[in-house]
């Protein structure tokens, strides 16, 4: 199963009198928290909708492995809009798709875990008889979504597809707490000095050195969906030399070409993985997905009685 992400950050944060997404909560900001949550629950595809100050927030979080896609009517468009422009990316690339707003910083990885696990269409974590985020739906439920033009935005285009929410008990009051103003932004400080530790699991390849992590792992993705390495790097926030020079020290590590170019002509050219390249791919997603899991289970028999 193919899991995807919104997070939504193309708003002014005019009531905060800050720029949300890049307040610190701890030693990262609260955009860097969502992103690290969802990639330890083992989401694989995460897209964040940009506008406000986009340019200073997608540099911030270039080496995240996360894909950035723009509104460039922030200021005269809804949330609604915002998260149709990144369910509209996701809709053919995965199963089902997670969402938030990125002023909802501090649900922890086993709420998402939660909500994948559960077999319901459209689902939502409740903690003590409030719902909160983020949510989750099956891609099946996004061209209703995407085609909705009444009132009420996201959370009346949910109600009105027919299918019904399904809520997911958790544990976890960070599904509630947002950051919409400098007292939230408090409230979620407080909150967040009282959570449980948890592991972080970043796995990368090397012989003498690195040549191979979740960057480059998402680089490549990015190169299998837009056959294109310029259009990859630019979606990540890296420059096209940048990209080509982890590529090629990629190859000459395992001897063997994980991209073919072909040339321009009636179809058009562009660039696409090899064989090997998709391979290549699945064997390392299969191998952080294993540890992960097996990481969460050593922490929980290793920590349980410190924490």
């Amino acid at each position: 199963m193919q899991l995807g992400a919104v997070i939504v950050a193309a708003g002014r944060s005019s009531r905060m009198g800050d720029f949300k997404p890049m307040l610190n909560i701890g030693s990262i900001s609260i955009a860097q928290r969502i992103i690290a949550t969802f990639h330890q629950a083992g989401v694989s595809k995460i897209a964040m909708v940009t506008g406000y100050n986009a340019e200073v927030l997608e540099r911030h979080l270039s080496g995240n492995g996360i894909v950035f896609l723009r509104n460039p009517d922030y200021a005269t468009t809804q949330m609604f809009d915002s998260a149709k422009i990144g369910l509209e990316y996701l809709k053919d690339k995965c199963d089902r798709i997670l969402f938030t707003p990125v002023d909802i910083p501090l649900f922890t990885q086993h709420t998402v875990e939660a909500l994948i696990a559960c077999p319901g269409a459209l689902a939502n974590p409740v903690c003590e008889g409030e719902s909160g985020h983020p949510i989750i739906f099956d891609s099946a439920l996004l061209d209703w979504i995407l085609d909705y033009q009444g009132q009420g935005g996201l959370k009346a285009a949910i109600a009105q597809c027919g299918i019904p929410m399904t809520p997911v008990p958790v544990d976890d009051r960070g599904i509630l707490h947002d950051a919409d103003t400098p007292e939230d932004y408090k409230a979620l400080l407080h909150y967040h000095n009282r959570q449980l530790i948890r592991p972080v699991v970043s796995v990368a390849l090397a012989q003498e050195q690195v040549f191979f992590d979740q960057q480059l792992s998402m680089l490549l993705t990015m190169v299998d969906e837009t056959h294109s390495v310029r259009t990859a790097c630019n979606r990540m926030q890296i420059s096209y030399s940048t990209g080509w020079n982890m590529i090629r020290k990629l190859e000459s590590q395992i001897s063997r070409p994980l991209i073919e170019r072909t040339q321009g002509g009636n179809g058009g050219g562009g660039s696409y993985l090899t064989a090997d390249g998709r391979r290549f791919l699945e064997v390392y997603d299969r191998f952080v997905e294993q540890l992960r899991e097996e990481a969460g289970r050593l922490f929980h028999s290793c920590f349980d009685e410190v924490f």
